[in-house]
């Protein structure tokens, strides 16, 4: 017990220094030497790098400590919070301007520590939001709805008094402090939004009118920053927290209020000069969607309203794409044709909003998709009509082709059938051998990010079970082995080769009786006729594709390709099929035998073994009486008597650690032979 308490004690202490750290009230000096202006590689600041660590032991203290932790962390936040709740009575205001009547330099230098110190504490407060969920939720519900009402007072009360707008006496440090702390505190409450959907999940209806005020509240203060008036960190600070309202805790009521009534109709209506920056714009559209879209908890779904949703959301999205609609009659365009930037502006400001809400819901209910394809398909449609009219603007049609990709992956059985075969049609005719081409030499270009894009969603149609796609299997295994191996065979192109062999791995995988129709009978009885081979000059081709891609110095490709290969092999048994084995396996053997002797890739040296015993074994007796032979015979740089002692040693191991020494033995054993071969004078041995 005594060691409990010296533990407790020492933790406590520990949470008081790191707070007492991580504030400038009491560290001023050592604070302000830390950059808080050039990015690391993890895109953080010398300042958000030491104050994370910091909360990570805020944190970890209470986990293990958490009401004392709390009622050490709590006091602090609150001494800064009065302080920043007291600006209120130093707002003066003369005709238009309002100002921050706090002047004096010792005034204004302590309003920028005790501001600094409460933009740290928020964070850490927003930190400590997982530890009030879940099991513990009922035993510190009341510390929790303490926090949660705190945030939504200091977000109401930012968003009423407009703080980031006043004018200061040192507006270079104050301006950027008030907005700081402003969307600090946004973000608490964000992180608090899980408890928020336990809240309403468990004790909403005892504490009805609590929820109702919190969640109320908390719009009201997001609400009047969602304009393209407020600094953008303030603007997005209030999204996010939207964003979480509307898709973690999913009120009802939610869509009723009227500052939810505001943000529809600003995002509705048509005036260009109110538009919101684009990724503001997309978080608001996310939100406004997800309202729609997802299911409300507690409710069954004869009580989700899914008539009236969906009509709203397809006014939404009406609203949405209005301009990118009216592109539909649009037939052919030319690079000088006047009005082309602004028709590719509303062609890359719609797609990824349409695209962010797909991905939104694309683990949802089948009903939340249902409705979000319904609001989307005249759009779907247009987009499919532009396609071939833009096709020449690459970075048009990588934006096309991601907004089709996502629908692939999101909402395919939506499309139905008959349209995803009429996408795939057009794409597949549109990519022309001299387009791919093109697209590909230009590598890291936006012509090259379309072809991998083409390629993902092929991967996701010939991943589709059922027979539905299977007839456009011919045509997209000619695009592969005719129309972009040839491409990228000679090239580096890292990026569209990875996609094409994940491609083609695809196709072999998923769809493997194309190649080998094997009978009940024949699975049934062993030892009787082997597989029924079709389509063997596909395969065959393919093969070797895999195959000259282990001689090429990529290890990324090589890595990818070994492991597709060895997977064809455990799901399918690829190595045993009789055309692999009799025409194929020994030169698989020789090309990773000779990668290992180049030393080439030797961070993939245990792969390599293991795939080469994977060939081996298929036929051991073959292996060692016919293949190391062969393949000691053709090794050049040693002499005969070399090759006997090589084949000597190489014992006849059927276990894999043997066969792994064994192989490793005879690489050394080769490559030493040939390094004192090559340094003897010229004529000193006959080889």
């Amino acid at each position: 017990m005594l060691l409990f308490f010296l533990y407790k004690d020492a933790l406590v202490l520990l949470l008081r220094e790191v707070l007492n750290r991580i504030q400038f009230r009491y560290n001023q000096a050592q604070l302000e030497e830390l950059d808080d202006e050039t990015l690391d590689d993890d895109q953080q600041t010398e300042w958000q790098r030491y104050l994370r660590q910091s909360l990570e032991v805020v944190a970890k203290v209470m986990e293990l400590l958490p009401s004392h932790a709390f009622s050490t962390l709590f006091p602090v936040l609150q001494e800064n919070l009065d302080v920043y709740l007291g600006l209120q009575q130093f707002i003066v205001t003369t005709g238009t301007s309002r100002r921050l009547n706090i002047t004096a330099e010792n005034d204004c230098r302590r309003l920028h520590c005790s501001l600094r110190d409460l933009s740290s504490l928020l964070q850490a407060v927003g930190r400590l939001a997982e530890h009030f969920i879940g099991e513990v939720f009922a035993g510190r519900f009341s510390d929790a709805l303490a926090v949660v009402e705190r945030l939504v007072e200091v977000t109401c009360y930012g968003s009423q008094t407009s703080l980031y707008d006043l004018e200061t006496a040192v507006p270079s440090v104050l301006k950027p402090d008030l907005i700081d702390v402003h969307a600090q505190a946004l973000a608490a409450l964000q992180a608090y939004s899980h408890w928020l959907a336990q809240f309403y999940s468990e004790v909403h209806s005892q504490n009805q009118t609590q929820f109702i005020n919190l969640i109320t509240s908390a719009v009201d203060a997001s609400s009047p920053l969602i304009t393209a008036k407020v600094p953008e960190k303030l603007l997005l600070s209030a999204c996010h927290l939207m964003v979480s309202i509307t898709s973690t805790v999913r009120p009802v009521f939610l869509v009723t209020l009227p500052a939810v009534q505001n943000i529809f109709n600003l995002i509705t209506t048509e005036n260009q000069n109110r538009r919101l920056p684009q990724e503001a714009h997309m978080l608001v559209c996310r939100a406004l969607s997800n309202m729609l879209l997802l299911p409300w908890p507690n409710l069954p779904e004869n009580e989700q309203q899914w008539q009236t949703r969906s009509s709203n959301h397809a006014s939404l999205l009406a609203a949405l794409t209005r301009e990118y609609r009216i592109l539909r009659g649009t037939v052919n365009i030319t690079p000088r044709q006047p009005g082309l930037d602004d028709m590719k502006a509303v062609i890359k400001q719609t797609l990824p909003v349409l695209r962010d809400v797909v991905d939104s819901i694309s683990s949802e209910s089948t009903k939340s998709r249902q409705i979000c394809y319904q609001s989307l398909q005249e759009s779907v449609q247009v987009s499919l009509s532009l396609f071939p009219v833009f096709i020449q603007q690459p970075d048009v049609t990588d934006e096309m082709l991601a907004f089709f990709l996502t629908l692939f992956q999101a909402l395919r059985v939506q499309m139905g059938v008959a349209f995803t075969g009429q996408i795939i049609h057009t794409f597949l005719s549109m990519f022309t051998r001299e387009q791919l081409a093109a697209s590909i030499l230009q590598e890291g270009s936006a012509g090259c990010r379309v072809v991998q894009k083409f390629l993902k969603i092929l991967q996701v149609v010939v991943q589709e079970p059922g027979q539905a796609f299977k007839p456009f299997l011919p045509s997209i295994l000619s695009l592969c082995m005719e129309q972009v191996y040839p491409v990228v065979s000679e090239r580096s192109s890292p990026d569209v080769k990875a996609e094409m062999f994940e491609l083609l791995y695809q196709i072999l995988h998923q769809n493997w009786r194309y190649f080998f129709k094997t009978s009940v009978l024949t699975s049934v009885q062993r030892g009787a006729a082997e597989d029924t081979m079709e389509n063997e000059a596909q395969f065959t081709a393919a093969m070797q594709a895999f195959g000259q891609s282990f001689l090429q110095p990529d290890i990324h490709i090589f890595k990818q390709n070994l492991s597709y290969l060895e997977s064809l092999n455990s799901k399918h048994k690829l190595y045993h099929r009789k055309l692999f084995r009799t025409s194929m396996l020994f030169h698989f053997i020789n090309v990773l035998l000779q990668v290992l002797l180049h030393k080439s890739h030797d961070l993939l040296q245990e792969e390599i073994t293991l795939a080469i015993y994977n060939m081996a074994s298929v036929d051991f007796d073959v292996f060692y009486s016919a293949f190391m032979p062969e393949f000691l015979n053709g090794c050049q740089g040693v002499d005969t008597s070399q090759r006997a002692v090589l084949a000597r040693n190489f014992k006849l191991e059927r276990d894999l650690p043997s066969f792994t020494q064994s192989v490793q033995r005879l690489v050394n054993d080769l490559r030493y032979y040939r390094l004192c071969n090559s340094s003897l004078p010229t004529g000193t041995i006959k080889l």
